[in-house]
């Protein structure tokens, strides 16, 4: 392409051929005036739909007063923040910081600290599962159970590996260097994959006898994404330290490592930060946002999850396709590729996402109405008997 006409944006996206200007609830508005359903919800970002009212006050207000002060002050609404994030369970103090990857970053620094602060130099090894996802940063991506994401950056930092998912016998591989294992409860971009309760507290019981942490990754499938805040907390686990970016913020940038008390002492003054991390206007969203999802707001994304699965498993049941996944999380596992479904979706004003190659990833904002879901369901299928017809 001519310079002249070039973007200066880097390529790092395959974007779509048209940009969006505007978005409100379960919809998004392209600068050509097509409306779109958006069950993208920004990568499970907008969890309360596009400009969710309580959180906008709450950051326009904030902006009227400040919008950054150095975290060598005391931030008043840093604290209220940590203070309505840890009543997760077993989550006692958060380090606030600006993304998903940073907080992953930050998690596996904490676990190495502990162990050394405990007396076990030894253990500094990070495991993690095939077809994970932690990030783009040099150590997230050596976490990533993924080669493909590995290509072209190696060598990769050394001192993390991954071991097969949902496999018993893999997890041997837990052992005396091992300082913490990193799980996702549900792989999102590895293809919509949930992990087994029983399996889950094997790891755990694991995790506990070799004296490793366990890191929780909630940047995708927490903020209500499965029906709880964390989706661990449905699974009967105790991690040690948890991560959670995304849908924190309803769409403002931010990240969190939540830890155990006995975890998060051995982040001590000097051993981490972050210049932007815990802002005021981040600050407001966070707390805005999770007072948004009460417990009767999550009880009834449970319910109407569980109905929109059902009803997508028996879209998919001709087909043979199978439907994975755990709340508002959902995928269809196509077992061809899923980018022709993706737009004739599209034709249809309505957006979804790949999960790897062959995955139709679905995730509604938590506040789509019964009539938004079933206006879903209605372009599914169209979409699928037309591209059913050209193949």
């Amino acid at each position: 392409m001519d310079k002249a006409v070039q973007s200066p944006v880097m390529n790092t996206y395959k974007r779509l051929p048209f940009a969006l200007q505007s978005g409100s609830g379960s919809y998004v508005t392209a600068e050509d005036g097509t409306s779109y359903l958006d069950f993208t919800s920004g990568i499970a970002v907008c969890n309360l739909g596009h400009a969710p009212k309580e959180v906008s006050e709450a950051v326009k207000a904030q902006m009227d007063q400040f919008w950054h002060c150095s975290n060598l002050f005391p931030i008043t609404l840093q604290e209220e923040a940590a203070a309505v994030l840890t009543e997760a369970p077993g989550m006692d103090e958060v380090f606030f910081c600006n993304s998903g990857a940073e907080a992953n970053e930050a998690a596996w620094k904490l676990a190495r600290k502990y162990q050394r602060d405990q007396g076990f130099a030894e253990k500094y090894h990070i495991l993690s599962f095939h077809q994970s996802f932690h990030g783009r940063t040099g150590g997230a991506m050596a976490a990533t159970g993924q080669e493909k994401i590995k290509h072209g950056f190696e060598p990769v930092m050394p001192g993390f590996s991954s071991i097969p998912f949902m496999d018993q016998e893999a997890l041997k591989q837990i052992d005396e260097t091992t300082a913490a294992v990193f799980l996702e409860v549900v792989q999102g971009e590895g293809g919509v994959h949930p992990a087994g309760k029983n399996w889950l507290q094997q790891l755990q019981n694991v995790c506990r006898d070799k004296g490793a942490l366990l890191i929780i990754d909630e940047i995708q499938t927490g903020a209500g994404r499965t029906g709880t805040w964390f989706a661990y907390e449905q699974f009967g686990l105790e991690p040690d330290i948890v991560t959670a970016a995304k849908g924190i913020g309803s769409g403002f940038p931010v990240g969190a490592v939540l830890a155990s008390a006995e975890t998060a002492a051995s982040f001590s003054p000097g051993t981490h930060g972050s210049t932007f991390g815990g802002n005021p206007l981040a600050m407001a969203a966070v707390k805005a946002t999770k007072e948004a999802m009460t417990e009767p707001f999550l009880e009834d994304v449970q319910h109407r999850s569980a109905w929109f699965k059902h009803q997508l498993q028996e879209t998919a049941a001709p087909y043979g396709w199978e439907v994975r996944g755990l709340g508002f999380l959902l995928g269809i596992d196509l077992k061809e590729p899923a980018a022709p479904l993706l737009e004739k979706l599209r034709s249809n004003q309505v957006l979804a996402l790949p999960a790897g190659e062959n995955v139709l990833r679905i995730l509604p904002p938590l506040t789509a109405t019964d009539m938004e879901l079933q206006l879903f369901l209605q372009a599914l299928t169209q979409a699928v008997q037309a591209w059913k017809e050209e193949v």
